[in-house]
């Protein structure tokens, strides 16, 4: 490969794939650790403490994994991408620096008490640190989010006389409507993923016959929250920024569809295999009509194809792009169907008898991180070849100094150590289900203050 910008993208898309990994199961446990706690500080009972004591532990491991593996990310935009840095580092440096000193901050400051300070804090002052550490979860994500939705639909920005963006409206710039969107779309995925794990866990007590009120209160509030959440990612959040693609990236729209050619009453692709060479989509199964209802309101809608487009604003990778956004359409569907059925047979009282349903349960918790992870890529992949949609192309934001070589050198070092950091996880992970929700040093301290 003799595109330098090749390797540096495709260093910082592992890095950035592999971190989110982390993020996104601590943001999706953070409204059930608070939600426990509340419960347990309103006399709601020990259980909904013992399992905020084990799920906040989980909690603690992921927190501190995203952080080694989130770093490198940091020195990625001075040392892989200097040129982008330098060209709109007024603008969204300002976001990068707001998530650091505000949003982590107060994550990583009470991260500690909310999973270790327990007793020495007592029950109010412990739901107060675990509800902060929530927020700071969530507030970080915001900021960072801002910063992306700017990349997708740069608003509140000026053009200084050197061709560098700086801020000009920053109420603009931090309440972008397309962050807002991306903010509902990307937290209701990381409650989806929250959600199944926690589901996933339970059914595993269940099918062991272990710990069997935590079994019932993870399958419970799991499969509960995830059948909201997975029907919000899809609507209206999903459809929500599905319109905002179609609106200002409708280039984006049709290289996710595999649609070529322009036209009124455009079919939704459910299945297919784009040719970009022929310019078409093979053996489609489609929906008639149905994307220009979805994106602009009425069947008779025009749809642009990229046949409307100069080929050198297509996205780079068509195939790539059109599979990772019907990968994680296809999946967030299968969560639904999935989530309904496991409460339905909960609220005929016979999910616990059910094995398969509970082996179903169970080995599901891989495929919202390969949701998440499609969706992603869908989002970054239909914005090139921009970093900065419109305003500046990725093939000018690579640092010269780093060789190709230095890249791939580096990716190799990248993936080699995040194995390990990911065996590590794994067993550390694995060692708290295999310990269960045993009753630790403080676990009868709610029952004794609400009944003292």
């Amino acid at each position: 490969m003799d595109d330098p910008a090749f390797w540096h993208r495709l260093q910082f898309a592992f890095t950035i794939t592999y971190h989110y990994l982390f993020p996104q199961l601590t943001m999706g446990l953070a409204p059930f650790l608070v939600w426990w706690r509340w419960k347990a500080l309103r006399g709601g009972g020990e259980r909904y403490a013992e399992a905020a004591r084990f799920w906040g532990r989980i909690f603690g491991i992921n927190f501190a994994v995203g952080v080694v593996t989130g770093i490198p990310m940091e020195f990625q935009f001075g040392t892989n991408w200097s040129e982008f840095s330098k060209h709109s580092g007024g603008v969204i440096g300002q976001t990068l620096a707001m998530e650091g000193m505000f949003a982590f901050f107060m994550e990583s400051a009470f991260v500690g008490a909310m999973v270790w300070g327990e007793r020495r804090l007592g029950p109010t002052k412990h739901f107060i640190a675990t509800a902060l550490t929530g927020l700071g979860s969530w507030l970080s994500a915001y900021f960072i989010l801002v910063t992306n939705a700017f990349m997708q639909h740069p608003v509140g920005h000026a053009v200084t006389p050197e061709g560098n963006l700086v801020i000009a409206d920053f109420a603009a710039y931090l309440l972008n409507p397309w962050a807002f969107v991306l903010f509902a779309h990307n937290q209701m995925a990381a409650i989806v993923t929250g959600a199944f794990v926690v589901a996933a866990v339970g059914a595993y007590y269940a099918l062991r016959g272990e710990h069997a009120e935590q079994a019932r209160l993870y399958i419970e509030w799991g499969a509960g929250i995830g059948l909201a959440a997975a029907v919000l990612v899809a609507f209206p959040t999903g459809d929500v920024q599905a319109k905002f693609v179609a609106r200002y990236q409708e280039v984006s729209l049709a290289a996710m569809e595999g649609r070529f050619e322009s036209g009124t009453e455009a079919q939704l692709n459910i299945i297919g295999q784009p040719n970009v060479k022929m310019r078409r989509l093979d053996n489609a199964i489609a929906l008639p009509g149905m994307l220009s209802f979805l994106a602009f309101g009425t069947f008779h809608s025009n749809v642009r194809g990229l046949g409307a487009f100069p080929q050198d604003e297509w996205p780079t990778n068509i195939e790539l792009l059109y599979y990772s956004f019907h990968i994680m359409a296809g999946l967030g569907t299968l969560f639904i169907g999935l989530m309904a059925l496991v409460n339905l047979q909960r609220f005929r009282g016979r999910l616990m008898t059910t094995p398969l349903l509970l082996w179903a349960l169970m080995l599901s918790f891989p495929f919202p991180f390969i949701a998440n992870t499609a969706g992603w890529m869908t989002a970054e992949l239909g914005r090139q070849p921009w970093l900065i949609f419109g305003l500046f192309r990725t093939a000018a934001g690579y640092s010269d100094a780093v060789s190709q070589g230095d890249a791939l050198f580096t990716l190799i070092g990248f993936a080699g150590l995040y194995a390990a950091v990911g065996l590590l996880y794994l067993f550390m992970v694995g060692r708290e289900v295999l310990h269960g929700p045993a009753h630790a040093e403080g676990a009868s301290l709610y029952t004794e203050v609400i009944r003292g």
